[in-house]
């Protein structure tokens, strides 16, 4: 896997559990918890356009 890749990958996790943490809140911040599954979606969406780029060697 490409350096990049492993990198958005990584962050993707740490997004899910910023994510898992923030409505485990008793009262969780909506806004952050937008904010946070905003960039998730975001990251997700580059991660599957790299997918999809043809490699050429």
């Amino acid at each position: 896997m490409p350096i990049f890749s492993h990198k958005l990958t990584q962050l993707h996790a740490r997004l899910d559990e910023q994510i898992r943490v923030e409505m485990k809140r008793r009262m969780p911040d909506t806004l952050r918890l937008f904010r946070l599954k905003r960039l998730r979606l975001d990251v997700k969406d580059r991660l599957h356009a790299r997918a999809l780029q043809p490699r050429f060697s």
